[in-house]
């Protein structure tokens, strides 16, 4: 069946936000053998997996998300090209907060599609569910994460000092955020 996206509110000019299901476990396994990308997104390096193992690790996954507060989305492109996945989560309604985890495969990365994927995230958070702020952090050395957040307006928020262990040594973490205001009046316009 063909769809049409015209008025398909997960879309914008650069990608397409859909439900992550468990036949998206193919993405998952390829990704998973970007070891500094799972590292900056989980903060561990992961024992090996095999694929009958990342099946039934990413079924869990979706599974336990659909039970819980959080939301995972496959980001594609506007023809389909699986390019990543978005992880909305930490959703706290009484305070109106949220996180966010992504991923972008690896050759897909320094496109816009991270920053496209936000754009919608965010819009959906802020002027639909009434979330006051997004805040997170990255690992120091997570650049691509760090131009991202910069460009979509969030602000640095400080710095938690040594608090990830990895390849010998302690790493940062590097608080960002933004609020619902300042959001919109930088995309509100555009979106």
């Amino acid at each position: 069946m063909k769809v049409d996206y015209s008025n398909y509110y997960w879309q914008n000019d650069k990608v397409r936000l859909r439900r992550a299901t468990v036949d998206d476990w193919d993405a998952f396994y390829s990704n998973y053998y970007d070891s500094a990308a799972r590292f900056f997104l989980d903060s561990e390096i992961e024992l090996p997996r095999n694929e009958d193992d990342a099946k039934e690790h990413w079924r869990e996954f979706i599974e336990n998300t659909a039970k819980s507060n959080n939301f995972i989305f496959t980001i594609e492109t506007l023809d389909g090209k699986k390019v990543g996945s978005s992880y909305l989560n930490s959703i706290d309604e009484r305070n109106g907060t949220f996180g966010l985890g992504m991923i972008i495969d690896r050759n897909c990365r320094g496109q816009g599609f991270g920053t496209a994927a936000l754009k919608i995230l965010f819009d959906y958070a802020f002027n639909e569910r009434r979330m006051h702020k997004y805040s997170s952090f990255i690992i120091e050395g997570n650049l691509g994460s760090e131009a991202m957040l910069k460009k979509i307006g969030c602000k640095h928020e400080g710095v938690v000092r040594e608090t990830i262990y990895h390849k010998g040594k302690h790493w940062n973490e590097i608080h960002y955020g933004i609020t619902a205001k300042e959001f919109n009046e930088k995309w509100k316009c555009s979106l």
